[in-house]
């Protein structure tokens, strides 16, 4: 809970326990997403420009991405910095009402990298480890006001290379809001800055030439078409497998470790 949250849960004259929990949502509604800044646009710019002199960037299938927002965006999670990477082949107006959900403790335990990530992605906060519930309704709401919304329906950063288990929240978003999900694959990206990297490895040690991540934005899933979230997140995750079987980056897949707080800037 932060400050703010904590200042609207102290007792005021003639407040009863329902006021009291009604304005601490309130103050925790309007704290979220986080402003992006000239912080947040700076980092952004300079992360874009590490970014294209290390790696070569490209992404496939930009004519899917929908003219008209909001619409939420559910990517496979395999750096840091996939929000950025995804933010950058937005159209300009679009990246603007671009935000996240992020975990909740990436903001204070993970040092400037996560203070900067958290402003570069909009984030709204989620307790991933707890109950969401209160997150995901605020992420429903934030897409309804006009945001667009990325959201990694794993969770977490992959800890071997391989795909997780896909969670409902992006679906549930998407359907409640009446509007598009829209999938990206990320391929290569663990090559580059896997969660065990302290630091970006963007050169290929065998070749000595830059690494390739390849970002494909697919066909818009429309929530008409899908009975209830379980069966839009099970389209989502067959379209995702689809792509990973195909990658076309090679893969030198990892032993699974500890799991670590997930980012999206």
């Amino acid at each position: 809970m932060n400050q703010n949250t904590r200042q609207a849960w102290v007792r005021k004259p003639g407040q009863t326990p329902e006021n009291q929990r009604q304005n601490a949502m309130k103050q925790h509604y309007v704290h979220y997403p986080l402003k992006r800044g000239l912080v947040g646009n700076m980092a952004f710019f300079l992360g874009m420009a590490y970014t294209h002199l290390g790696i070569i960037l490209k992404a496939e299938g930009q004519e899917n991405i929908p003219r008209q927002t909001p619409y939420v965006i559910a990517a496979n999670h395999e750096t840091y910095v996939d929000g950025m990477w995804i933010g950058s082949f937005l159209p300009r107006n679009h990246f603007r009402l671009m935000s996240c959900i992020a975990a909740k403790d990436l903001e204070d335990r993970h040092g400037l990298l996560g203070k900067l990530i958290v402003r570069v992605g909009r984030a709204i906060s989620i307790d991933r480890f707890g109950n969401p519930v209160r997150g995901l309704i605020i992420a429903r709401k934030k897409v309804e006001e006009g945001n667009i919304l990325l959201v990694h329906p794993e969770g977490t950063r992959t800890s071997d290379g391989r795909l997780g288990e896909f969670k409902d929240g992006a679906a549930y978003i998407a359907m409640k809001s009446q509007v598009p999900l829209v999938p990206v694959f990320i391929d290569g990206g663990y090559e580059v800055f896997n969660r065990y990297m302290k630091a970006p490895q963007p050169i290929d040690s065998k070749s000595g030439r830059k690494r390739k991540v390849i970002l494909t934005f697919g066909q818009p899933l429309y929530p008409e078409n899908y009975k209830n979230p379980k069966d839009m997140t099970k389209a989502l995750s067959e379209w995702m497998q689809k792509r990973f079987d195909g990658k076309q980056i090679p893969r030198f897949f990892t032993d699974s470790q500890p799991d670590q707080p997930a980012g999206c800037g």
